[in-house]
C-alpha cells in the first residue's frame, strides 16, 4: 500500500475537492491512460486494488505507472467514544482527485488488453473514469 514516508503535519482538515485538474491531466509516460471524470478521495487500498487488477490481467506484460499518490491522512475516532476531546488519530491515507486527473498509465500491451485491464481497475475506484489513447503529434 502507498503511504508517505514522513509528514510535516500529522492531521489535516477535510477540505473540499472542487474544480478541474490543472496538473497531472495529460498522458506523460505511457500509451494508454485512465482519466477521472468526477471528483473524490481515493484511498491507498483502492489504488492498490486497481493496480493488482491491472497487473494480473496483463500478466506482468507491459508497464504501469500510478500517477496519483495518497498524501492526505484521514482521521477516525475509536468506536463508543463520546463527542469532543479532540480530533481522532490518522487511520488511512487518501489522494484527492479532481475531474481530468490521469490515474494510471500503461504501455507495452495491445489496446484491447489495456482497455480491459483499465476497465477492471475502474471497477475498484469510487470515481467515473474514461479510457484514453495518446495521440502522437
Amino acid at each position: 500500500m502507498l503511504l508517505p514516508k514522513r509528514q510535516k503535519y500529522r492531521k489535516v482538515r477535510k477540505g473540499r475537492v472542487r474544480g478541474v485538474a490543472t496538473s497531472g491531466n495529460y498522458i506523460a509516460f505511457g500509451e494508454f491512460a485512465l482519466q477521472a471524470q468526477g471528483q473524490d478521495r481515493i484511498t491507498s487500498r483502492q489504488i492498490e486494488a486497481a493496480r493488482q487488477a491491472m497487473t494480473r490481467y496483463i500478466k506482468r506484460g507491459g508497464k504501469i505507472w500510478i500517477r496519483i499518490f495518497p498524501h492526505t491522512p484521514v482521521t477516525r475516532k475509536p468506536q463508543d467514544v463520546k463527542m469532543g476531546s479532540g480530533k481522532g488519530n490518522p487511520e488511512f491515507f487518501v489522494a484527492k482527485v479532481r475531474p481530468g486527473t490521469i490515474l494510471f498509465e500503461m504501455q507495452g500491451v495491445s489496446e484491447e488488453t489495456a482497455r480491459e485491464a483499465m476497465r477492471l481497475a475502474a471497477h475498484k475506484l469510487p470515481v467515473k473514469t474514461k479510457f484514453l489513447v495518446r495521440e502522437e503529434a
